[in-house]
């Protein structure tokens, strides 16, 4: 699970009152980023992350931002990725990406998109996996509903078949570890799974094994956070007795 996104909105949130939460949904050909990827853009034209690397194509995410906060609904946007656009950018051809824009609203604690993630947040760092499940089309567009392993869900896409349907769907992507948009029930919605950090296991205490060790984890911390590092740790593992992995490898 990347937490990219609570960082961004902890820098934004005594700077911007409301901002719009671009998700990149869909990908069709090359694109330099994949489903999941964020950008938030706020009220005062603050921007932090990106739904490609830059350019063009997040510069008209940007400029339609201001819409989606200004009329407080969230807009799905197509956008094509030009093959002299893509080779600007060191890719080889274009493709297409659909991005999700959404209003946020973060002078509210209880925003309900911002409690949704908390919710799931808190659900991965415990060890659990879960996915949120966003409704890209129809009059509930935006709807929100949070699926659980082991069955549990809050929320509702609002059609009670559309959410078992969605539900059931949804399972598939959480065991997989997959985030992507899925038709279900004739309707497009967008399955962001999040899953435990993952611990990095190195087998033999040699010098290449050194910086291995010390990648997941930032300077000072000790064994790295999964809300400071997609990757929670490191375990080193060696049977020869004559190599001192504990004094190698503090």
């Amino acid at each position: 699970m990347t937490t990219e996104l609570f960082e961004h909105l902890d820098r934004l949130r005594n700077a911007e009152g409301k901002v719009a939460l671009a998700t990149l949904v869909n990908t069709r050909g090359t694109t330099p980023r994949k489903e999941g990827a964020k950008m938030l853009v706020g009220e005062g034209g603050r921007v932090l992350g990106s739904v490609t690397i830059g350019g063009c194509v997040d510069a008209q995410v940007i400029e339609e931002s201001a819409s989606v906060i200004s009329a407080h609904k969230p807009r799905l946007l197509q956008l094509d990725l030009g093959d002299e656009e893509a080779w600007e950018i060191g890719l080889t051809c274009g493709g297409t990406i659909e991005v999700f824009v959404e209003p946020v609203d973060l002078e509210k604690p209880d925003d309900a998109t911002l409690a949704l993630y908390e919710r799931l947040k808190a659900h991965a760092e415990a060890g659990g996996r879960g996915a949120i499940l966003t409704r890209l089309e129809g009059a509930r567009d935006g709807a929100k509903m949070i699926a659980f392993d082991g069955g549990k869900h809050e929320g509702s896409l609002g059609d009670a078949a559309l959410d078992a349907a969605a539900l059931s769907a949804a399972a598939v992507a959480i065991q997989a570890g997959k985030t992507a948009t899925l038709t279900v029930e004739g309707t497009r919605v967008f399955a962001e799974v999040f899953v435990p950090a993952s611990i990095l296991l190195v087998v033999g205490a040699s010098h290449v094994a050194m910086p291995m060790v010390a990648l997941p984890r930032p300077p000072g911390a000790a064994g790295g956070h999964a809300h400071a590092h997609p990757r929670q740790g490191a375990g080193l593992q060696d049977h020869r007795g004559g190599w001192p992995a504990a004094l190698r490898h503090p």
